[in-house]
This record gives structure tokens, C-alpha cells and sequence, in this order.
């Protein structure tokens, strides 16, 4: 009905102008009509039913549909990951955490018997980790593992998959208290050769005093050599809290020793390669000769103070008489005389590199009749 109206109006508005301008008909009778036109498409306006926005309306149901959908898939996943393990998943990474420490156990064997000779960090199984399927499972979230001091009071072994969860939130605690085997504050400069070394950084577990995770390292193991493999892993791990990464750090002990020979650190990303490496750090510093039995040490500048009053000690010996003799259980002389005219007593500081001496002499009185002098 006021469809009809408003067509009605809309003709009767164009006659009444139509007329306006005819010069037949009275100005008046135009004026009515264009009136009653207007009045009748106002009329059929008013009482048009509202149209409905039926298709903005489908858009924001289909939007709150979509939004329910995907609040409901997160909490869902959020669920599922605090959910906690079962049994069944304990079980399997007790069992899974014992293969790896055996496989690493044979790997460290054969890493013990190695010698440093100038490269402190090697790759070890040419840099790749020898994580299993299992090992990088994340059933149990993450998780930290430290294996039991052994009979020597020796650190074992750390495992974990790190999360930015496990990450300390507060300030780093005091650890003066622990002393691990082979420990011997010495100072060396400004710094100190020993340091409490953690097997897993502080930085990526918060463990502070825990006797489990830490061993007597050189400051230059501790850093700069394990620290950038740690700040790889933080760096990694702040950038999403989604992101994992299965870490593995043991000591590597010769025999009974007390002081770890060095450290062997593997590491793998869950689902990429941003985090992945397999190596061994000697637990060595630069100008200082370590004693692995007990952890004791001589720099190279007590080494040769050593050398000198020793040296001092035997010329003074010489000087005094001469008479002691240097034999060998057949009798025979061990004095060298070398073909410089130079005699060196055994344990001098040349008794060793004069390979190939021109004489031998049974006591100093001896070797200087014969021509030769003390070393200077």
C-alpha cells in the first residue's frame, strides 16, 4: 500500500508541475495537485515497513560463529597442554631417559681418552645430536632431569627439555656453599681459574645450588665456551613460548679422577633446526697445567720458578765440593757432558734436552777436570 501511495504522490508531483507551466490552466489548480502529491509520497514513506539488514546481520553471525570456533580450539589446546602426564607417559620417558644415558655413556668413553692439543670445542658425531624419535617427545611437556652424585661424589648427567616455563624469574641465588670434586680456588689475575660450573645454565633452568648440576670448570670453559651455546637456546626460547628444545650436558671424567677431563653438550629444537649441535669442551685454561687426579694446578710462571731454584739448587750443590756421584744401578755416570763444555746434572733444566752427549761424567768435580763447566 505505501508503495502505491508514494507512485501515486511521485505522478501527481509531475503533473502538478507539468501544469505549472501551462498557460491554460490556473496557477492555483497546479499548486493543489503538486501539494497533495507531496503529501501522499511523505504519507507512503511513513508508513513503509523497516527494512531489515539481513545481510549484515548473516555477516556478524558468521563472525561470532567463526570467533566461538576458534576460542573453543584454543582452549582446547590450552587444556591439553596443562594437562599433566600419565603414568603410561612417565613410564615411557623413564625408559627413554635411560637408553640416552647409556648411549652417551658409551660416547663419553671414548671422549675421555682424548688429549687436548689446542682446539678446545670439537663436534662430536660430526655435529648432529643422537637424539631418538622418543627422546624428542614432548608427552611430558617439559622437564628437567639430574642424575645422582656417584660413589666419588661426582655430578652424572643433566637432561631436559627446555621451555621458556622452566626460565628464572627471579635473581640468580647464592652458590658459594658448593664445593664440587676437585674444587681449588686459585687466582689467576683479576679472575679465578675454577669456576661452579652448571651443567644446565642458570639462565635456562633456574637451578641455583644444586650439588647435581654442578662441577669444577676453568673459567674459560665456562666462558666463553659453554655460555654461547646457552645464549643460542635463551635466545631461541624467548621468542615463542611454544618453542622446545631437548638438551643433554654430561661430565666427562677419566678413571676416578675428581676433575672432569671436559663437558660433552648435545642439543635439538623440537620440530626445526634453529637449535641443533653435538659437542665436547676440554675443561682446560690457557698458561695453567692441571692435574685431573684432584683438581690441584701450577701456572706456567710457577713452573718455571720451580725449574729455576731448582736448577739453582743443584749448581749450588756443585759449587760446594763436587764429590756426589750420579750413577746408575750398573755404576755407570749419568752426568752429561754436552759438546758445548757444558755438564748438567739429572733433573737440570737441559738434562733432558741434551740428547746426545760428548761425555759422562759421575760427579761434577769430575766433569770439570775433564774441561766442561756448570751451566749458566
Amino acid at each position: 500500500m505505501s508503495t502505491i501511495m508514494i507512485l501515486v504522490g511521485f505522478l501527481g508531483f509531475l503533473v502538478g508541475v507539468i501544469r505549472s507551466y501551462s498557460t491554460k490552466t490556473p496557477k492555483k489548480n497546479s499548486l493543489a495537485i503538486t501539494s497533495i502529491a507531496v503529501a501522499m509520497i511523505f504519507a507512503g514513506v511513513a508508513l513503509a515497513p523497516p527494512v531489515e539488514p539481513v545481510h549484515a546481520a548473516s555477516v556478524t553471525k558468521s563472525e561470532n560463529v567463526a570467533k566461538d570456533t576458534a576460542a573453543k580450539k584454543k582452549a582446547s589446546e590450552k587444556d591439553k597442554q596443562n594437562k599433566a602426564p600419565s603414568k603410561a607417559d612417565k613410564a615411557a620417558q623413564k625408559k627413554t631417559l635411560a637408553a640416552n644415558n647409556e648411549r652417551v655413556q658409551q660416547e663419553n668413553a671414548e671422549l675421555a681418552a682424548l688429549d687436548y692439543s689446542g682446539t678446545q670445542t670439537i663436534e662430536v658425531n660430526n655435529n648432529k645430536p643422537t637424539f631418538t624419535k622418543a627422546d624428542l617427545s614432548l608427552a611430558n611437556k617439559s622437564w628437567e632431569n639430574y642424575g645422582d652424585l656417584d660413589n666419588l661424589n661426582r655430578a652424572t648427567y643433566a637432561e631436559a627439555m627446555l621451555n621458556k616455563s622452566l626460565m628464572p624469574t627471579k635473581k640468580r641465588g647464592d652458590i658459594s656453599k658448593v664445593k664440587p670434586t676437585g674444587w681449588h680456588s686459585k687466582k689467576l689475575g683479576k679472575s679465578y681459574l675454577y669456576n661452579r660450573s652448571h651443567l644446565i645454565g642458570y639462565t635456562l633452568s633456574g637451578e641455583n645450588d644444586n650439588w647435581k648440576n654442578l662441577i669444577t670448570g676453568t673459567t674459560q670453559l665456562n666462558n666463553p665456551e659453554m655460555l654461547r651455546h646457552e645464549m643460542d637456546i635463551k635466545t631461541y626460547l624467548e621468542k615463542s613460548k611454544k618453542n622446545y628444545v631437548r638438551y643433554s650436558v654430561t661430565p666427562v671424567f677419566r678413571g676416578d679422577e675428581l676433575l672432569a677431563r671436559g663437558v660433552h653438550m648435545m642439543a635439538k629444537s623440537i620440530g626445526s633446526d634453529a637449535i641443533s649441535f653435538n659437542v665436547y669442551i676440554f675443561n682446560v685454561q690457557d698458561g695453567v697445567t692441571i692435574n685431573y687426579a684432584d683438581g690441584t694446578s701450577k701456572t706456567d710462571k710457577e713452573i718455571a720458578a720451580a725449574q729455576q731454584k731448582e736448577d739453582a739448587k743443584q749448581q749450588a750443590a756443585a759449587s760446594t765440593g763436587g764429590g756426589q756421584e750420579y750413577v746408575d744401578a750398573n755404576g755407570n755416570g749419568l752426568i752429561k757432558g754436552s759438546k758445548n763444555g757444558i755438564y748438567h746434572i739429572p733433573g737440570s733444566q737441559y738434562y733432558d734436552r741434551t740428547t746426545n752427549p760428548a761425555a759422562w761424567f759421575k760427579t761434577v768435580e769430575e766433569a770439570e777436570q775433564a774441561g766442561y763447566r756448570a751451566p749458566r
